[in-house]
């Protein structure tokens, strides 16, 4: 049974004198393939002295560049989204046979067109030697991917982390703690180093209280990351290693991409200033 629930992102930039902005880009807007439904989304910029084009970049992801035309003091980002959560099951899904069993190699074309999901570039003594310790031996493809899911799980402890970018795949081992970014990256590139597409997904993660007894006490939305992993036959299969699961219907994809960087919900610069950052996430049943 699907579940309707409305949802409203708020960010607001506070300045201490009036600047003037460069073009913005926002990615707060579902990817056409996102397993929610979306029945209505809004995004909403103040001051309205602005323009709004939107435009697709080159992994097919929405994005509203924002092009402001006088100097202000605040700025703010609002997103009204009214979606319907169909309950999945997220093993239901068809391999190619020869992808059944890890590791295997794609077929000569698709290899070509997953090049930007291969790239490695992740290095370090630390992440070399974590990697030697993850079983690369024949075993079915699905038992690989929820196992290297979990690993990375048990391994990296959780933290929010309000500071821009993320972390090296070293650094996050080192540190053995990072946000939702900086797991979901670790994964990716070690999908990669064992010759697996993978991609960088931001979006937002729903949670809705369910009937019957739950852990789960309030509805809650939150901005998240995690990975997707190429797989023939299945596609693109979603691994929140914040979680250890894989992803269901309340992750909610914004941006799919090669590199973190790509996939931030907004990028732009102002002039120097002391800047105040707020925002709020609601979640509301219908």
């Amino acid at each position: 049974m699907s579940t309707r629930v409305a949802i409203h992102h708020h960010t607001q930039y506070d300045y201490d004198r009036l600047v003037s902005l460069s073009p913005h880009l926002i990615r707060l807007r579902p990817v056409a393939h996102s397993r929610a439904t979306i029945e209505s989304y809004s995004l909403t910029i103040q001051p309205a002295n602005h323009a709004i084009h939107w435009q697709q970049d080159p992994f097919g992801n929405f994005i509203a560049r924002i092009d402001f035309w006088e100097p202000m003091q605040s700025m703010s980002i609002d997103v009204d989204i009214i979606a319907s959560l169909e309950p999945v099951n997220p093993f239901d899904f068809f391999l190619d046979t020869y992808a059944i069993s890890f590791p295997f190699d794609y077929e000569a074309q698709l290899k070509k067109d997953l090049a930007p999901y291969l790239e490695v570039t992740e290095q370090g003594t630390h992440y070399e030697q974590w990697l030697q310790t993850i079983d690369r031996t024949t075993q079915g493809t699905i038992d690989f991917l929820i196992n290297l899911n979990k690993r990375i799980f048990q391994d990296i402890a959780y933290t929010t982390r309000m500071e821009p970018g993320v972390q090296t795949a070293e650094e996050t081992l080192d540190l053995a703690i990072g946000s939702c970014r900086d797991s979901g990256w670790l994964l990716v590139q070690t999908l990669r180093r064992f010759g697996l597409a993978a991609r960088f997904v931001s979006g937002y993660l729903a949670q809705v209280v369910p009937e019957g007894p739950s852990e789960l006490t309030e509805n809650s939305l939150a901005l998240h990351a995690w990975a997707e992993v190429f797989i023939p036959g299945a596609g693109w299969i979603g691994l929140d290693p914040t979680s250890g699961m894989l992803a269901t219907e309340g992750h909610i994809a914004l941006a799919c991409t090669s590199e973190p960087i790509g996939a931030a919900p907004v990028t732009g610069t102002s002039e120097i200033a002391e800047t105040t950052l707020s925002y709020s996430n609601t979640l509301v049943k219908l």
